[in-house]
């Protein structure tokens, strides 16, 4: 069984696990996933995909094989990217015994009998576990690893009735989505005190342009949001200018020994170009072109960005090489920079792509390819 090794040293301390949203929810992983994941080095039984501690899964699949034994069924589940063994416990049947003295006069007077609709609710429950070869089954349980083979040890699992194939559907198109949101970004789980400044003057900046729809801005313009976020005391006129030079004259030396470490001014200056350099990372916002005097474009906001990356897709896709699978993320990442900016990011674009893709503008057949509607 070939899985992702986690190197030890980046492994989060397990006091922090429970920091991690994903720890305590069943997460809806690949099967293809759930088989190479690495286990702790620290508490067997809990694995990481891409640094998330987890141990409970929720799948969709078609069982492919079946084997029973006394005590419990093993299914194998097949959701298309690999088969993964499901060990399901047999539960006794519980009879409903009937109360002293009811009898046939258990049921009510408007025709209800409380009686045969138990049987009803029982045999209902007893139909959708039995399941067969070639059933469409859902599975959730905790994974475990028994003689290095994978497995899951399944707390709730029924068969689905799905003759349109409608819950299918749902789930191929519901999965990419949770790996792009959630699985794939990695959670720092480290106590990071100027990360979470950078993030919280991230969020404020954000929230800033988000509010006001800004489409452009200079760095100056959203400077004064993040004022509150210093601890020292706002800048006044000789502090900004101790930190353009020194001052001329002698009489510069004993003052100077309380402004030796960053001013207020430089701290903010400092704080700002983390969290755009952050908001660039993320594709928020991205500069068209570099120059001392950075303008900023917000990436949601510019028009002439969508139209660019839409106008590649619309021609290439014509194009004998891409008309039947589309064009590929970083094939459009490569026409865009060569015809509108080289500064556009992978990340700006596929905020572009989503967009786009939302309103049925372009449409994906598959990851990471595109087609013009």
């Amino acid at each position: 069984m070939q899985t992702h090794a986690v190197n030890p040293a980046e492994e989060p301390p397990s006091i922090l696990w429970g920091l991690d949203p994903l720890f305590t929810v069943f997460v809806r992983l690949y099967v293809r996933d759930v088989l190479q994941m690495a286990e702790s080095t620290q508490i067997p039984g809990i694995y990481f995909y891409n640094l998330h501690p987890l141990y409970k899964v929720d799948i969709l699949g078609t069982v492919v094989y079946k084997r029973e034994r006394d005590d419990f069924i093993c299914y194998g589940v097949d959701d298309g990217t690999a088969v993964i063994n499901c060990l399901c416990w047999k539960s006794e049947e519980r009879k409903i015994q009937e109360p002293p003295g009811m009898g046939q006069s258990a049921e009510a007077p408007g025709g209800f009998n409380l009686l045969k609709e138990l049987k009803e609710l029982r045999r209902a429950e007893q139909e959708s576990h039995r399941l067969e070869i070639g059933d469409l089954v859902r599975v959730r349980g905790s994974v475990k690893t028994s003689r290095q083979q994978r497995e899951i040890m399944a707390s709730t699992y029924y068969k689905v009735n799905d003759p349109v194939m409608s819950e299918q559907i749902s789930w191929m198109m519901e999965r990419p989505q949770l790996y792009r949101e959630f699985y794939d970004k990695r959670l720092q789980l480290q106590p990071d005190e100027v990360g979470d400044l950078v993030h919280r003057a991230k969020k404020l900046i954000k929230g800033f342009l988000e509010q006001k729809s800004v489409s452009k801005f200079r760095p100056h313009d959203v400077q004064d949001i993040l004022q509150p976020l210093i601890s020292a005391e706002p800048p006044s006129t000789v502090t900004d200018q101790e930190a353009a030079g020194p001052s001329a004259g002698p009489s510069a030396g004993p003052s100077a020994g309380p402004s030796a470490g960053p001013s207020a001014g430089q701290q903010l200056r400092q704080l700002l170009k983390e969290a755009l350099q952050a908001l660039q990372d993320d594709g928020f916002v991205y500069c068209r072109v570099k120059s001392q005097d950075e303008v900023y474009l917000v990436t949601s906001q510019d028009k002439d960005l969508q139209m660019a990356v839409q106008d590649v897709i619309r021609e290439d896709s014509k194009r004998e090489k891409y008309a039947e699978k589309g064009c590929h993320v970083l094939h459009i990442l490569s026409a865009v920079r060569q015809r509108f900016s080289l500064n556009v990011s992978r990340a700006a674009l596929e905020l572009v792509l989503s967009s786009l893709e939302c309103s049925s503008d372009i449409i994906s057949p598959s990851d990471d390819h595109y087609i013009a509607v």
